[in-house]
């Protein structure tokens, strides 16, 4: 089944997104870059928390609306407490993370269960369910905003280094147990 991998493009001081959760800065970072690109490929679901599904999206109303700039489709989990009336096409909408993950990994196949969002990546860390991280570093200091994870207690968690192309603008890591 699939693995969950935690993929998201972070400001060089550590946010995904800005205050109030504003996606717009990273208009200005999107462009050809075969990594982010490649990836899409291997993504068999999408494990995402309500407040990134309904959030800034800085290409709504393009053709590059939605995950990785338009060009994935398929099924979605999305964690929430509050459901829309009308269903959603491929979307999921439950507020049960353990079962949204094997809902997900069995969707995926033996492709990855990408989780968008950093409280349903920190959810998924802490139930020790998450198993890669994936980071696309934009040059840009954001200052203030959500953070890549935010983990109380000072618990450390190992990783292991899995690209070893320093060259590129990411870091992709697996979670050590």
């Amino acid at each position: 089944m699939g693995k969950l991998l935690y993929s998201a493009t972070m400001s060089l001081d550590g946010f995904i997104a800005g205050p109030d959760g504003d996606m717009s800065w990273l208009a200005a970072h999107d462009g050809p870059d075969p990594e982010s690109e490649a990836l899409a490929a291997t993504i068999g679901a999408i494990l995402v928390g309500n407040r990134t599904y309904g959030g800034d999206d800085p290409n709504r109303g393009t053709d590059a609306e939605g995950a990785f700039g338009g060009t994935w489709s398929g099924p979605q989990f999305v964690l929430t407490h509050n459901p829309p009336t009308t269903p959603v096409p491929d979307t999921t909408f439950t507020d049960d993370l353990p079962g949204a993950i094997t809902a997900a990994r069995e969707a995926a196949g033996d492709k990855y269960v990408n989780v968008l969002g950093a409280d349903t990546a920190a959810q998924c860390l802490a139930l020790g369910e998450l198993d890669e991280i994936l980071v696309f570093i934009a040059p840009v200091l954001l200052g203030d905003g959500t953070r890549l994870f935010t983990h109380d207690g000072g618990t450390t968690i190992p990783l292991e280094r899995l690209n070893t192309n320093h060259s590129t603008p990411s870091a992709h890591y697996r979670v050590l147990r």
